[in-house]
């Protein structure tokens, strides 16, 4: 399970904390600083919440302490009003961000989440099998065909050089797991490794994002913000999507590619910094150079070394290698160990084509064995698609045959999860976007309008939901509706 440590002499801020932050998240608190860095040095939390104001030690001594400890921490540091010069030049050293004083707990509880996704990428191993043993909890690279395994080699030739990485490939190839493993193998690997994407964010957020704002510097810009480059410094930054860059903010990037410098929007400071940069795209970056839509000078910059991850129907049998591996392994997060997964639904599985590739696949899998009963997974509890890619008929089912909600909070709590706010969350996601794309004829710009959100967010949703767009919208829970 998570765990948070929070270092803070107020009794009313940990009681906060302990109470806001229950399961899945273990709490544990600490009043000093020399107690917390006791107890980060005995047991590794996945984060820290540091006040800036402890009875034996500044906020800045205790980070640097911290950092010297594990340097992958993210420290989030709490301040009031008048000490966010001391939170700034703590994050030119690499504190992951900073809180002001009343804290919110609605910023609290996202800004501690994206901390523990931070942590997570950088301590969940992604592993490749066919080189390395993999641990049980790790992320894995798996396949055996003849493009997977150049994949592995290619990680090992240049983990360990200090170039950029170029990582090829279509949506849910597992390029970010590919990012992983080049970092976790390379000389960095007990330094910070954050990633972006950059289709999730409009242009000035983007950059803000990357490369930090002054007060001022645009609309809502009330306070100094250091961004992920100087953040980072020492580290790696995975930029996923980098296709989606605007040519100012490309303009940008080459810059620090080629000299490590670059000044925050509405500044005129240059600052250096030590970045590994891995990008990601599963653009046609060679087309879009000649387009004019992608900068020449920042291609090749970025494509000193690259990875081309296969698409899953290029890779033969490893479809039947992941439906094992996920099989058992989903099975067992969803409190349904050895699950068996029936001749003809595996045959129904390895016929479907997958444009999600092994993303899609997952998302299959779990909503499967979400519906199955019994021990076996039949062709039944596939979606209708996957069904007719096997050969199976797949009988309509009226809309009162979906699970409903109160079925659902059921079924998960008899299963024992411990995550069931995130799993609701994730089902209501699914069911408005599928009925607005449907409402808009799959127009995704329409339907983002409607949403209220960027079309890039909606193009990020769509593929980590499961959703597919042809001549219909549907979904891996949708049966017919």
């Amino acid at each position: 399970m998570p765990t948070l440590l929070v270092i803070d002499d107020e009794p009313a801020i940990r009681h906060a904390f302990q109470k806001a932050f229950a399961a899945p998240i273990v709490v544990r608190t600490a009043t000093t600083a020399a107690e917390g860095l006791a107890a980060v040095a005995a047991a590794a939390p996945d984060v820290v919440v540091l006040d800036v104001h402890l009875p034996d030690a500044t906020g800045l001594d205790t980070f640097r302490r911290l950092r010297a400890i594990d340097a992958r921490i993210p420290v989030i540091l709490v301040t009031g009003h008048g000490t966010t010069d001391l939170a700034i030049q703590a994050m030119t050293e690499g504190v992951y961000e900073y809180a002001l004083k009343p804290l919110e707990l609605p910023d609290l509880r996202r800004l501690i989440d994206r901390a523990l996704r931070s942590a997570e990428l950088m301590r969940t191993p992604a592993a490749m099998p066919e080189v390395e043993p993999a641990p049980p909890a790790a992320d894995v690279l798996l396949g055996r065909c003849p493009a997977m395994l150049e994949v592995y080699k290619a990680v090992g030739r240049v983990a360990r050089q200090n170039v950029t990485v170029l990582v090829r490939g279509e949506s849910g190839t597992g390029k970010e797991l590919v990012a992983r493993a080049v970092y976790q193998h390379s000389l960095r690997a007990d330094k910070p490794f954050l990633a972006i994407n950059c289709a999730a964010l409009p242009e000035n957020l983007l950059e803000s994002e990357l490369f930090g704002h002054e007060k001022g510097a645009f609309t809502g810009a009330d306070r100094k913000r250091v961004g992920k480059f100087e953040q980072c410094s020492g580290g790696t930054l995975f930029l996923d999507e980098i296709g989606e860059m605007t040519p100012l903010t490309q303009a940008k990037v080459l810059r620090l590619v080629q000299e490590q410098r670059f000044e925050r929007l509405g500044g005129t400071e240059t600052v250096q910094t030590d970045v590994r940069l891995i990008a990601a795209t599963n653009a046609d970056l060679e087309q879009m150079v000649e387009d004019g839509r992608f900068r020449r000078d920042l291609y090749f910059r970025l494509n000193v070394f690259s990875v081309h991850l296969p698409p899953l129907r290029a890779r033969g049998d490893d479809v039947g290698l992941l439906i094992d591996y996920y099989a058992k392994r989903f099975g067992r997060d969803l409190g349904k160990p050895g699950a068996e997964v029936a001749p003809a639904a595996a045959a129904a599985l390895r016929a479907y084509p997958w444009p999600g590739n092994v993303r899609e696949l997952q998302s299959v899998l779990k909503q499967a064995l979400l519906r199955m009963s019994g021990g076996v997974l039949l062709p039944d509890f596939l979606p209708d698609a996957i069904q007719r890619a096997g050969g199976a008929p797949a009988e309509p089912q009226p809309p009162e045959t979906v699970l409903g909600w109160d079925e659902f909070v059921r079924g998960r709590i008899d299963a024992g999860t411990q995550n069931l706010y995130a799993e609701a969350l994730e089902r209501m996601e699914r069911e408005v976007l599928v009925r607005v794309l449907k409402h808009t004829d799959a127009n995704q710009l329409q339907a983002a309008r409607v949403l209220g959100i960027t079309r890039g967010s909606l193009r990020n949703k769509i593929r980590a939901l499961g959703i597919t767009i042809s001549r219909e919208v549907w979904s891996d829970d949708d049966h017919g509706d």
